[in-house]
């Protein structure tokens, strides 16, 4: 009987879990001005007005989603450029971008300040509102 109890509260700890993670699961959240470190600055366009900056890793399966649709809306609007960072052999980065998970985006302006993040595949429409204060297109 209590066998069966621990199972049902487990299960529904696990359960409660699992939706909270995927209710955060690319969620846009604005960050503060903060200066990204010149590995990030590297891969900037100087071109664009924003970079959307993914940090992937090497068997990241959800990374090769996030990278099509930030691509893509790279493509299509004006402004905004796409670039890839992969922190597999570079926890270093990770530790000071303070990424706990991949896909990680960073959308950076021209002058290398971090405006907002996405932990996991970011949602195409939430994210392109976000970035519209930040493109003059």
């Amino acid at each position: 009987m209590i066998g069966g109890l621990v199972a049902i509260g487990t299960l529904l700890v696990a359960g409660l879990i699992g939706v909270l993670l995927r209710r955060r699961d690319g969620r846009v959240r604005t960050k503060n001005t903060a200066t990204v470190p010149d590995d990030v600055r590297a891969v900037l366009d100087p071109r664009a007005e924003v970079t959307l900056v993914q940090l992937s890793t090497t068997f990241c399966a959800p990374c090769r989603h996030a990278r099509v649709i930030l691509a893509d809306l790279a493509d299509k609007t004006d402004g905004l450029a796409h670039a890839d960072i992969d922190l597999t052999d570079r926890p270093e980065l990770a530790q000071r971008l303070a990424v706990l998970r991949t896909p990680t985006t960073l959308a950076v302006d021209s002058q290398g300040a971090e405006i907002l993040r996405v932990g996991g595949v970011p949602r195409r429409e939430s994210l392109l509102a976000a970035l519209r204060p930040h493109l003059s297109a």
